[in-house]
Order: structure tokens, then sequence, then C-alpha cells
């Protein structure tokens, strides 16, 4: 039998993680078709509102059916605004393992909001799934994705040579791929304890519960 993840919704202190839903269609749109998002992701470039229901519709749903991932809107808990998106996917039912990736839109970067998602993420994955495994890729020059990564607690375990597709802008304005490395990250149960304790002192991370109305 597959194991699924459950639908879920996950509180912190600034933020609410939860399903996405056909109301974040235009801000998804909007945040995908950023300079960073295109460099460092494979989302199609432009990115249209199709594209965005076509995720929130299809893709996201079919791939936790299968088991083998979970997307959740990130929002500010005030504004209800999109500030991003977390993803897990090729997930290892077996091992307890999942890939973790994030994404930001451009206005709400550099307020720490991926690093408090992601931390929130791990610690439900740790505490309620029983994961044993969270790995993280990031591009060799995506510097940012790396300090996420650092800041909640992942260990890098090695480069994975040319095995990263990422994306310049070419002079006629187009986007032109360009091979590079991947850096592989890993988080363990025991390696979130500091990181964990940080966010509880700061009161970060407050729940998480069923969501009950995602279908």
């Amino acid at each position: 039998m597959t194991s699924t993840f459950p639908n879920i919704s996950i509180s912190t202190e600034r933020l609410v993680l939860r399903p996405l839903d056909e109301d974040d269609i235009a801000a998804m749109a909007e945040m995908m078709n950023d300079e960073q998002v295109a460099a460092w992701t494979s989302v199609p470039q432009p990115f249209t509102q199709d594209n965005a229901r076509a995720w929130i519709t299809g893709h996201a749903p079919a791939e936790r059916a299968a088991g083998r991932g979970l997307d959740l809107a990130v929002t500010e808990f005030l504004t209800q605004r999109l500030v991003g998106v977390i993803q897990l996917g090729k997930t290892n039912w077996r091992v307890r393992s999942t890939e973790l990736s994030y994404i930001v839109a451009s206005w709400a970067r550099g307020e720490g909001y991926a690093s408090e998602a992601a931390l929130a993420t791990a610690q439900w994955l740790f505490t309620d799934q029983r994961f044993e495994r969270i790995e993280l890729r990031t591009a060799a020059d995506n510097t940012a994705s790396q300090q996420v990564a650092q800041k909640i607690g992942c260990i890098s375990e090695g480069v994975l040579r040319n095995a990263c597709i990422a994306r310049t802008r070419a002079e006629d304005g187009t986007w032109a791929d360009t091979r590079t490395d991947f850096i592989v990250w890993s988080l363990l149960p025991e390696d979130l304890e500091g990181a964990g304790e940080q966010l509880s002192d700061s009161g970060s991370f407050t729940s998480y519960s069923a969501y009950t109305d995602w279908n």
C-alpha cells in the first residue's frame, strides 16, 4: 500500500503553511515570473496563470495521492498573502526520507521566511511523520538557498558534479540552460536539535493540525 502525507496545516509565529488552492493562482503566477526563480528552478518561463492552475489542481494533488510528495502554500499569518511554496518530493516511505525544496516571492526575501517554513516542515516530518532523513539540493552558485540549508541545521554531504541545469539570460532576453553542480545537504532528527531549540525560543513554531477541507 502506498503511503501518503496527511492533509495538514502548519502554523508558525509569522506563517501558515497550508494546501495550495485556486485562490493562489494569480499570486503563484506572479511569484514564479521572477529572475531568481527562473534561474534556479525548472518552472516554465514565462509562468502563466494556466501553469499555476495546472500545478495547483493537477500536479500537487497527483503527487500527494501517489505518495511522492506534498506541496504547501506558505502564507503570512496576518495578511494571508502568498509568501512562497514548500515542496516535498522523491519520498521513500520505507527509508522514511524525502527531498525538501522552497521558493520565496521576491518581495518576501530577506525576512527569514524560507528558513522558518523549512524548519517548521522538518520538525513536523521528524516528530509527527517519524521521518529519518530530509535531503536538500542546491545549485553550486545559489548562495541564498545554501544559507537557508545551513540555517536550519543541514549538513553538506558532497557535490554531484554537472548534475544541475540552471538558466541564464541570453543577450536576446531569452533563457539559456547552463550546467552546474548540485550541493547535497541532509537533515536528520538529531541535527534539528539546536535549530529547533532556537525556533522554540523565538516562539516561531506553534502548531500543526489536520486540514480536513482539503480534497
